[in-house]
């Protein structure tokens, strides 16, 4: 087995000849060289694409990978160490990508020390996809397929008790929702104190009133838990171009997690939608993403209960944006997808009336 490296200047051409004979990919060639290039816009890990230039018979080895690595930035890199993402990733590509059904790039290797956050992923180049942009948004068709690929993810582990035999997998619990809710209001004030600009009175006092119920938002859902992305959004999307590539494809799996499968959905559409197209499509988007769990074998989740428990994650983008804003290394783009997220979500959950829940 190739051994674990943890930057993108320790990757050379014998290691990744090394790891395509592991994966048993183009055994009668070898890399001979490669060039390097970033790519991607993560804040909790670094994306490279290493172009290959092969000696011998590579046959249909691909040209070029893409490697992933933890961030260069000490408070995102610890973040990412603290909270295991990592780790989840890195063993969903190893454990659990094969028992579903989403579409998602191929994993040549994948490798993680957990104590250390060290870790490395060499994946399929999607390239000529494109990256959603979740500052842009997107039309229906592409929220559409999106969904599509949510019922892919949910559907074939939907309630499946063996999923709790997965020690790096969190679901909600109170300790974590204990934790989470003390971590939120004391984030928050410096969240108001940094965005207060950007954001109206109303958006900041629903934000607000958010903290205090959140232990009981985590814990009163009725939905049978599955496996959930938790970070389901344009950003971490890549969709096919006239030229090529999958119709859609998903990546960063670092905040995999069990939950209900309609927060996923809720978090796309919340936030990748704008407003206006959101309200005209979502009760269509959500329908089709419902028919296609029954469809897939899902039972005894009637529409009711699937539009109940979307209704209340409309909450999580909130709790994304106010969390991971401070959490990790301010930029000006991340900035303007925190607050893009923000004042989306806080629309989703007023057009909703999800507080109504929370009472």
């Amino acid at each position: 087995m190739p051994r674990l490296v943890s930057a993108p200047q320790q990757i050379d051409a014998q290691w990744l000849t090394d790891v395509f004979h592991a994966a048993g990919v183009a055994t009668d060639a070898r890399v001979a060289g490669i060039e390097r290039r970033g790519v991607g816009t993560g804040q909790m890990g670094r994306n490279v694409r290493f172009d290959l230039r092969w000696e011998g018979d590579p046959g249909d080895a691909p040209r070029s990978v893409v490697g992933k690595f933890p961030s260069d930035d000490p408070k995102s890199r610890a973040t990412g160490t603290a909270q295991g993402a990592y780790e989840k990733e890195v063993r969903f590509y190893r454990e659990l990508a094969s028992t579903v059904e989403i579409r998602t790039p191929r994993c040549y290797f994948a490798d993680v020390e957990p104590a250390t956050g060290d870790f490395v992923m060499i994946l399929e180049d999607l390239t000529p996809a494109i990256q959603g942009d979740q500052l842009a948004g997107c039309g229906p068709d592409a929220a559409a397929l999106a969904l599509t690929e949510a019922a892919r993810l949910h559907a074939p582990r939907w309630g499946d008790p063996d999923l709790a035999n997965f020690d790096f997998l969190r679901g909600p619990s109170q300790e974590s929702a204990t934790i989470l809710q003390a971590l939120y209001q004391a984030l928050f004030p410096g969240f108001a104190e940094r965005y207060q600009a950007r954001l109206s009175e109303d958006e900041l006092g629903l934000i607000e009133r958010v903290g205090p119920r959140l232990s009981r938002w985590l814990l009163d859902g009725d939905s049978p838990l599955t496996l959930v992305h938790g970070d389901f959004r344009l950003d971490n999307m890549l969709y096919g171009t006239p030229e090529g590539g999958y119709p859609l494809a998903v990546v960063d799996w670092q905040t995999l997690g069990l939950g209900a499968g309609p927060s996923d959905v809720a978090y796309f559409v919340g936030a990748g939608l704008l407003p206006d197209e959101r309200r005209k499509h979502e009760e269509a988007l959500l329908r089709d993403y419902h028919e296609q769990l029954c469809a897939a074998g899902v039972s005894g989740y009637d529409w009711d209960r699937c539009f109940r428990e979307y209704r209340r994650a409309s909450f999580g983008g909130i709790v994304m944006a106010v969390v991971a804003s401070m959490i990790v290394e301010q930029t000006e783009r991340g900035d303007d997808m925190f607050m893009v997220m923000a004042t989306r979500h806080v629309a989703h959950a007023t057009d909703l009336d999800a507080e109504a829940l929370l009472t």
